[in-house]
Order: C-alpha cells, then structure tokens, then sequence
C-alpha cells in the first residue's frame, strides 16, 4: 500500500508540474487589435491587456475564431474615478461593425461619476434589430478589482453571468422567431469608447478629459464552444455532446435560480420587458419564462 502511495504521489506531482509548465495563451493568441493600436498595451508576461480611451480615439480588439454556441468569460478591471460617458463593451457579434442584419450578444458597463455605481447594461440582437435592454447595479465595485463576465450561449436560452450569478436570462421558444439569435457565429469584442452623448444620465453628464487616459483591463479569457468552419461546421445543429448544449445548460440550476431571483429584486433598474410606455404590446419573448 505506501509502495502504491508513493507511486500515486510521483504521479500527481509529475502531473501538477507538467500543468505548471503549461504556458496561458497571450492575447495574441486569441485576438487581433481592431482599431488604434497606439492605445493599447499588455502585461510584460502577455497576460493582463489594457485599453485607453482619451480624447482623440479609444480601441477595440476582437477574437481571431468565431462561434457557434458555448460559454465564453473574460475578467474585467474598468475604469477607475471618474468615468462618465466611457462605455466599456464586451460583446460578441457576427461582424466587426454595426451592419443592419447583424446578431449580438451585449455587454456594456456605462461610468459615472466619482462616487456614483456603475451600471451594466445588456442587449440582444437579432437580424440587425435590438431594443432590447436592461439595465442593472452591481454588487461590488468594478474598479477595484477584476470580476468575471460571462455569456452562456446555446439553442434554448442565452444567459449572461456576473461572477457565475445569473443577471439576465433571455429564452427559446424553440419556433422560427425575430428575437432569439441562434443561426449566425460570433466573434467575441471588446472596446472602450466616448458615449457621452447618452451613457450616463442620458448624456447629461459629459466626459472630463482632463481626466483621460481612461483604462480598462482584461484578463483570463475563457472559451468553451463551437468554433465555426466553413462550409460545413460541427455546430450547425446541437450535438449535445458539450456540457453547454446538454439538458443542463437549457436551463437555470436550482442555485442559479435563487441567485436570479435575488438580481431580480434587488439590482434590475430597467427591462424593457416592463416598458409599457415604450412598448405597449410587449415583444412575444417577454412572455417566456427564465424559470423554466
């Protein structure tokens, strides 16, 4: 018995060090630099990516795969002080513009003033049509330290997570439809971005540039899904052979269910699902549960 013992032990050790010597990808493994490379910088160990804004541009980078399905997460420091009208956004789109039949999955983090909570505000298109927003607080301070942003993606719900709590569930109902993106692959975006013309109190509070450069930074990137291949990728239909497309992931676990409902009580300041005024007869998916 210590002769296995010793044995398994040699074994973990050599197994722990193999994985130790196991380098993480860098961000050039992983993305490309859109726009304004001047304005952007990385960790000496490749590791940790920052994004400036100040007034004459920001900058943007993109994934070099793009997908079909999967969960993708990245931790996110944004910016610190005062961040009114910077918009970081960390989003996945089927293309690298605003093209009017696009797909896109949203997450923007819109500053504020010193002192004032950040707000996230989510958004999903389908077919180059959105308006579909909320707007929620967080529970933390998002500048003082990095949190992790994720989107769950599969053909039966498209959930978006803060640090694995589900803030925003948006649902199939598994017919032909004009609001569940499920058909075209996405690269994965982000940039940083002057929006003082809306993005905090609806533009009433301008940029202050003598506080620029403003910085976000990124690390850990994670994906696990479907990388899309032409012509004929593994993900045009569901195989259920990942965890992200198996009965699992089609819905909220018990214990996510309990951490949306606390969201729902506590930290939603918009859903447009409630915007009777905006919307008087309310879009066919505000009718689907998240609960089920």
């Amino acid at each position: 018995m210590a002769a296995l013992l010793l044995i398994a032990a040699l074994m973990a050790a050599s197994y722990t060090s193999s994985e130790a010597a196991q380098p993480k990808a860098s961000f050039e493994d992983n993305f490309s630099i859109m726009w304004s490379e001047d304005h952007f910088k990385t960790s000496e160990d490749g590791q940790i990516w920052y994004l400036s804004l100040d007034k004459d541009t920001g900058c943007g980078f993109q994934t070099k795969q793009k997908y079909r399905f999967g969960w993708f997460s990245m931790k996110l420091k944004l910016v610190g002080g005062d961040s009114a009208g910077v918009v970081t956004a960390y989003y996945m789109c089927t293309e690298n513009g605003a093209g009017p039949t696009r797909d896109e999955l949203d997450f923007e983090f819109l500053g504020n003033r010193t002192g004032e909570p950040y707000l996230i505000q989510t958004n999903i298109y389908k077919n180059g049509t959105g308006n579909r927003e909320m707007r929620h607080m967080l529970w933390f301070d998002p500048t003082e330290d990095y949190h992790t942003y994720s989107i769950l993606w599969n053909n039966q719900q498209i959930v978006f997570f803060v640090d694995k709590v589900p803030v925003r569930v948006h649902k199939n109902n598994g017919e032909p439809n004009n609001f569940f993106p499920n058909e075209k692959p996405m690269y994965l975006f982000s940039s940083i971005w002057n929006a003082d013309d809306w993005a905090t109190r609806g533009g009433l509070e301008k940029t202050d540039w003598k506080k620029a450069p403003f910085v976000s930074s990124y690390k850990d990137f994670s994906v696990e899904a479907c990388q899309w291949k032409d012509p004929f990728p593994p993900c045009v239909s569901t195989t259920t052979e990942n965890w992200w497309d198996q009965y699992a992931a089609w819905h909220l676990s018990d214990e996510q269910k309990m951490d949306f409902a606390w969201v729902q009580r506590n930290l939603v300041i918009y859903d447009y699902c409630k915007d009777t005024e905006r919307f008087p007869a309310l879009p066919v998916e505000c009718s689907l549960s998240p609960w089920d």
